[in-house]
């Protein structure tokens, strides 16, 4: 706590520029609109703002949380005292570059980064149009819809190394992006600061009647109505999460305010006043019956934190104690 401290007044005295919020909810960063406060939450505006603050962590020994917009986390109902996080929601940059390419910022959401490539009459981030995510957050997890994922579209990522404090380049080919998993989940201290995309000349109509046509569709079969953060399992091999949920009946369960969609079953809502435990004890539950009834492991898409909550051992099914947000 005292290195933590201490590296907040450095922030204070030597960046006096940055957005520090102190003691901030984190309810008001998350899609589920969940989370009691964190002890600091740093939003830098540029790669230079970010390096700097990233360099006074590291003298005080204390390792950033990244944030995007929030879009897939769990936060505590108890806040994370002892944590200070890193938001890239203020790196917004995004520009067409000579060679016809796009160059966007981490903190670009992935609709707008769609709705930009459809203006410049390029074709190939159509999926993307209504994922509630950020280029950060999207090149990290591999984020994907309609048979299109960031690793169709990135050509090479720029990433700020915490451990070295240095800026890298890495091509597609280098990032192992694979089904909701990249190189920047599995390797520690990998911050993603932005990404080229390249993409197809297209007609700009038509780029626009499937970014509608796709839209449209999540309309119909997505509870966007409800807090959530979006699909809250990820598809087991062979499988598909929401049918195995809907198929052991589970569609409607709720626990406090929190509720298996009764619109698409892979979605875990908040209907009102839910609470992180709410929502956990009812994905533990879910979790549970599925194995229980089918013999599958559900493994959570959804980042959790922290992990160290334990699983509630009421069946014999599980193989794992606990959730590790390390698997996301």
């Amino acid at each position: 706590m005292e290195n933590l401290e201490n590296a907040i007044l450095e922030i204070k005295e030597k960046l006096p520029g940055l957005k520090l919020l102190e003691n901030e909810p984190m309810s008001a960063h998350s899609s589920f609109r969940i989370g009691g406060p964190a002890r600091a939450l740093a939003v830098p505006s540029d790669v230079m703002g970010f390096s700097k603050l990233c360099a006074i962590m590291r003298d005080h020994h204390v390792a950033p949380f990244l944030l995007g917009n929030g879009s897939n986390i769990l936060f505590p109902d108890e806040g994370l005292p002892d944590l200070l996080l890193v938001s890239t929601e203020k790196m917004q940059k995004i520009f067409s570059l000579p060679d016809g390419a796009i160059y966007a910022e981490a903190g670009v959401s992935l609709s707008r980064l769609a709705a930009f490539a459809c203006e410049q009459g390029l074709t190939g981030l159509e999926f993307a149009s209504g994922i509630p995510g950020t280029v950060g957050g999207g090149l990290r997890m591999n984020a994907g819809a309609y048979g299109g994922e960031m690793k169709d579209v990135a050509e090479s990522v720029v990433y700020y190394y915490l451990p070295e404090q240095a800026l890298y380049e890495i091509p597609n080919a280098n990032c192992q992006f694979g089904y909701r998993s990249s190189i920047f989940q599995k390797s520690a201290g990998m911050a993603i600061l932005s990404a080229v995309f390249r993409l197809q000349p297209g007609n700009r109509d038509e780029i626009t009647a499937k970014m509608r046509e796709l839209n449209e569709k999540r309309r119909d079969k997505q509870p966007l109505d409800l807090p959530s953060a979006g699909s809250a399992f990820r598809r087991p091999e062979g499988h598909f999460a929401a049918a195995l949920i809907d198929q052991a009946g589970l569609k409607g369960y709720t626990v406090g305010g929190a509720q298996v969609s009764e619109k698409h079953a892979g979605f875990v809502v908040n209907r009102g006043g839910a609470t992180s435990k709410d929502v956990y004890d009812l994905m533990m539950h879910v979790r549970n019956a599925v194995y229980e009834k089918f013999q599958v492991e559900l493994t959570p898409e959804i980042v959790i934190l922290p992990p160290d909550y334990k699983l509630v051992d009421d069946t014999p099914a599980p193989k794992r104690n606990h959730i590790d947000v390390n698997d996301q």
